[in-house]
């Protein structure tokens, strides 16, 4: 009897104690349009993935117009001028997929710029998150963007503009 009546209590208390915790979520898609530093930062990301990809196109391209004068100039080639051409070929294009790395891999120039421009942003918007949070005595906040999986969601716990509001930012206008 003893055990049951622990039990319950238990299940009573825990019953109540989830009642008690208050959960919200934000937006982030919402909350990056609205800070201009982070449009701007978008903007020099393509630009330099554009130049990037320029770079490599070029390198491919000359790799493709090395080949296709060997394959022209290849019968009247000895075999150790073929040997010699086939290798020059090989490694042009080993340092052009190399170099494609170096800009585009996941530790390259393009991923190690983003980190740089864009976490100082999300640190930004984590330190508002937690004072909307701390104001508001709320126990979670959720990201609606996130791998968490939202299927409804009340629009009154949406915080997204209050947090907009503490990094200094009118929720209504949005960055371009």
């Amino acid at each position: 009897m003893k055990k049951i009546l622990i039990t319950l209590s238990l299940t009573l208390i825990s019953v109540v104690s989830a009642w008690a915790q208050r959960f919200a979520y934000v937006d982030s898609d919402y909350i990056l349009k609205h800070v201009p530093e982070y449009a701007s930062s978008q903007k020099q990301l393509a630009a330099l993935s554009e130049q990037f990809q320029r770079e490599v196109d070029g390198r491919f391209q000359e790799i493709d117009r090395l080949y296709k004068a060997y394959q022209a100039d290849q019968v009247l080639m000895t075999g150790d001028m073929k040997k010699r051409r086939e290798a020059e070929i090989v490694d042009k294009e080993k340092a052009a997929k190399d170099f494609q790395r170096s800009k585009f891999g996941p530790d390259g120039e393009l991923a190690q710029r983003s980190t740089s421009l864009v976490k100082p942003i999300q640190d930004r918007i984590a330190k508002a998150v937690q004072a909307v949070a701390e104001d508001e005595s709320l126990d979670m906040i959720f990201d609606k963007n996130s791998e968490v999986m939202m299927l409804y969601a009340n629009p009154r716990y949406d915080k997204s503009a209050l947090v907009i509001t503490r990094l200094g930012l009118k929720p209504g206008v949005l960055a371009k």
